[in-house]
């Protein structure tokens, strides 16, 4: 008699924030984990932790600060602010831009921003806060206002109207593979290798 099959693996949920682009680690786990469905789950920043603790993903790529000690964090790649800003802008002209460069902007922060506070030269709205970075980038094409975000968040809301350029000296923000202490098993180790460039052939 033959042995019997091997159970299937549950599906491993892999959980990634606006601007992630876990696309290459994905390819790699299907090469590696045939065996093992990787599912991807869209969450918000705001949301990361609780998604994590309440199992509803398995791991995330996720933003910093993220902290507790039930959580196993490790660093990823940081990404440097850029300044979004209307295509007609004069800030555009340059290569990059510098914090005194936005003196007298207004600076547009939605709800839900990643940065935090920026200590920036420039001036609040007159205008109620907008809910999402793609409405303030949406405001900020039209010329109103400027906004700071992730390089990430600018080419996922990219606009023929609006253009961006980096932000020297501005706050980076640093992405991160997350996962609950207790879900610390195998599955979890195999995504962890292929985020650091594991390969099938690799020793561990």
């Amino acid at each position: 008699m033959k042995d019997p099959a091997p159970a299937p693996l549950p599906t491993f949920r892999l959980g990634a924030i606006p601007g992630a682009m876990p696309g290459k680690w994905v390819s790699r786990w299907r090469e590696q984990r045939p065996h093992q469905r990787i599912e991807l789950v869209p969450i918000e920043v705001a949301e990361q932790a609780e998604a994590l603790r309440s199992g509803r993903v398995d791991a995330a790529i996720a933003r910093r600060p993220l902290a507790g000690d039930d959580l196993h964090v490790v660093d990823l790649y940081e990404e440097i602010p850029v300044v979004v800003a209307s295509a007609e802008s004069h800030l555009c002209a340059a290569d990059e831009l510098a914090p005194d460069d936005l003196a007298g902007e207004v600076l547009i922060t939605p709800r839900d921003d990643v940065l935090g506070p920026l200590d920036l030269p420039t001036e609040e709205p007159a205008f109620a806060p907008v809910a999402t970075t793609e409405d303030a980038i949406a405001t900020a094409a039209s010329g109103i206002g400027i906004v700071v975000v992730p390089m990430s968040l600018a080419r996922l809301h990219h606009r023929r109207d609006a253009d961006h350029r980096p932000l020297v000296g501005g706050p980076t923000s640093q992405v991160v593979l997350a996962w609950r202490r207790d879900r610390d098993a195998e599955d979890v180790q195999a995504l962890v290798g292929i985020t650091r460039g594991r390969t099938a052939r690799s020793s561990r």
